[in-house]
């Protein structure tokens, strides 16, 4: 595979006409199996990063967060792919990811916020977000970790006879990390169903990713037996295709996969990057790759005037979301002690308890 320096953005290659399904309302659309869907999904993730930088900036949110603005055509196009059934993991930039995979944008705003109405009752917060019920494992701000915990759910669900494909999201940040190594290592031995999906904004943080990788990304995945391809992941229905090929060979018995999706993130690392006025990327490169935006690329696949009325449908129920978030109670100290300990737990089978 070709790979390209960090700063230079890969290709655009043509994007093949799709049926937009248009839906009857576009203000209740969230099926991803539609461009329409997509497209609306890309725009809820992407205006709800702008309104989480907003409170950042007012200090609604504490501690900061990590933007997605950039890279929502991976979520999207991966989640697409994806059965209600799939689980996926996500990292300290998984915002996109939680959204996509079905959460709330209410409920994860409350949580960024720290409030009890929050997904994980405000305890989680912007890098550790969960919801069972849909899948989401959680996000995780250990760098790569979320490889394990995949290939640890993907396992289970053999196990139990399920049919389950889990996914872990990271960045190429985590490509040194030797858990995500090991993560591959036995994925590939038991032929689990897992897809690795590597984020590769071309930087870890401000390192380029050029100095930190030896050889290249799919190369690592390929060490392993894996299956990997590279994608353009700006553009959501280049990686929905690579995704879906993917899960359907995990599905059906064929092992894991990997795909390294090429995008790039438009904000800094994180919010605190503005504060310390970090320079390690060029005006030009960032409006290199702002031209590649997957915003206007998947608006361009609908019939004329429906991308605007999914962006204002997508702006009412972001306004809700904000005032369903501050309207959210703060937790009582009395009870910062709860939830620590797991309970009700049963040892398996021949193990003491």
């Amino acid at each position: 595979m070709t790979q390209h320096a960090p700063g230079t953005p890969a290709a655009a290659g043509p994007v093949a006409p799709a049926d937009p399904g248009t839906p009857a309302d576009p203000g209740t659309l969230t099926d991803l199996g539609t461009p329409a869907g997509r497209y609306r999904m890309l725009r809820l993730i992407r205006g709800f990063e702008e309104l989480a930088l907003g409170l950042v900036r007012s200090k609604e949110i504490t501690g900061g967060i990590h933007p997605y603005i950039g890279q929502e055509a991976v979520a999207v196009g991966v989640c697409a792919a994806l059965r209600p059934q799939d689980r996926i993991t996500s990292t300290h930039r998984g915002h996109g990811h939680v959204l996509a995979k079905g959460a709330a944008p209410d409920r994860l705003l409350a949580e960024l916020l720290g409030r009890t109405g929050g997904l994980n009752r405000g305890r989680g917060g912007s890098m550790h977000a969960a919801d069972f019920s849909l899948g989401i494992l959680g996000a995780n701000g250990m760098v790569g970790a979320g490889g394990a915990i995949a290939v640890g759910a993907a396992w289970a669900a053999r196990q139990a006879g399920e049919d389950r494909v889990a996914v872990a999201f990271f960045g190429d940040g985590a490509l040194n990390q030797g858990v995500l190594l090991e993560s591959f290592n036995l994925a590939a031995m038991w032929r689990l169903p897992v897809l690795f999906v590597c984020e590769n904004n071309g930087y870890a943080t401000t390192l380029p990713a050029a100095t930190a990788v030896a050889g290249s990304a799919t190369g690592r995945a390929a060490a392993f037996g894996i299956p990997a391809a590279e994608v353009d992941g700006m553009d959501t229905e280049a990686v929905r295709a690579a995704a879906a090929a993917a899960v359907e060979r995990a599905a059906n018995g064929g092992g894991p996969g990997f795909l390294e999706c090429r995008t790039y993130r438009f904000e800094g690392h994180h919010t605190m990057e503005r504060l310390m006025r970090l320079r390690y990327r060029t005006p030009e490169e960032v409006a290199d790759w702002r031209a590649l935006d997957p915003l206007p690329r998947a608006a361009a696949l609908l019939p004329p005037g429906l991308a605007g009325q999914l962006d204002a449908s997508v702006a009412h129920q972001l306004d809700a979301a904000r005032e369903f978030a501050l309207g959210s109670e703060h937790p009582s100290p009395e009870g910062a002690s709860d939830h620590l300990y797991a309970d009700g737990l049963r040892p398996r089978a021949g193990a003491s308890a």
